[in-house]
């Protein structure tokens, strides 16, 4: 059996922290291949979606590259962290038709350029704070004034990068506002700033359409607003709440039904900010803080053989 990881290069995966690197593991532990490519590793050769692919042979040691069609792979999981952009799209269109041509590709290629992380979230207007989408300076000006304490951030950001709490329109966040705008021609994403964040930014993971028992808080350091802990914030594991756990169930529903069997999705107080699907993380962490086996629940879930 052999299992393809589509991830960002190898060398620069943390073998602490990946959630990627894990799956792998649990993959070889099993006694089955696992393999590594980049999305420039893809392409289409007589019809069929092929990659350029190296064996895994351990967390810091790769193979020798071969050609293997994307169909002959058991599982293919597109693990490439964003941004979603123009070579991620070309990525998923190959994807797409290797799906049709029989590969089982988690998550889903179409699911991926359905739903924007940051935006998927505005699906579920009962669970977000109030939002803007908006490239104009002008409706993030009135937006800010119904709040007088904001987050602006790019669509396609991820591990906190590019997050900016403005609290005072002056020449400084006009500035910023304009930068992450591209001077009004790129779209970005605003919330009313939540108090809640200093008690944590807790990543509650679905697998396959479940919320997961643990949860890992995010809490920023002294000074900081962001819980990211790419961003220097502190994780911790904690057993999921009941809240956390509804709202888990009600998306964890939607998220399956368009085959996106893994997701991670962020709670910060009573609101959604966020609804990752590209490479969701968070497995590495939990475990980390809690000796839960949570890589092989996710592995006999993706082989149908476990509930919880």
């Amino acid at each position: 059996m052999k299992s393809l990881f589509i991830t960002d290069t190898f060398s620069n995966l943390n073998v602490k922290k990946d959630t990627s690197i894990l799956m792998m593991e649990e993959v070889m532990h099993l006694g089955n291949n696992a393999y590594q490519c980049e999305i420039n590793d893809l392409f289409i050769k007589k019809g069929l979606v092929y990659s350029t692919a190296s064996e895994i042979i351990s967390t810091n040691k790769l193979g020798k590259k071969s050609e293997i069609a994307l169909s002959k792979f058991q599982y293919a999981f597109m693990r490439k962290d964003p941004p979603v952009d123009e070579n991620y799209i070309n990525a998923l269109h190959l994807l797409g038709l290797a799906e049709n041509k029989g590969a089982v590709i988690h998550n889903r290629p179409g699911a991926i350029k359905e739903f924007n992380e940051k935006i998927f979230a505005v699906h579920f207007p009962e669970f977000i704070p109030d939002t803007l989408v908006s490239s104009k300076i002008s409706e993030i000006k009135k937006f800010y004034s119904s709040h007088k304490e904001i987050i602006i951030k790019p669509l396609d950001g991820m591990g906190g990068t590019s997050i900016f709490k403005i609290n005072d329109l002056n020449t400084e966040s006009l500035n910023i506002i304009k930068d992450l705008t591209n001077s009004e021609e790129t779209q970005i994403i605003c919330q009313e700033f939540i108090e809640d964040i200093y008690e944590g930014d807790f990543r509650i993971l679905i697998i396959n359409g479940k919320p997961f028992q643990k949860t890992l808080a995010r809490v920023p350091q002294s000074g900081s607003f962001k819980g990211n802990l790419a961003a220097g914030g502190t994780g911790v594991a904690k057993d999921i709440t009941d809240f956390q756990k509804t709202i888990g169930k009600e998306i964890g529903s939607i998220l399956i039904k368009n085959g996106i069997s893994f997701a991670g999705i962020d709670i910060i107080g009573d609101y959604i900010t966020e609804i990752n699907v590209t490479s969701p993380t968070g497995i590495r962490e939990i475990k980390s803080y809690d000796s839960v086996a949570i890589e092989e629940i996710f592995w006999n879930f993706i082989e149908n053989k476990l509930s919880f």
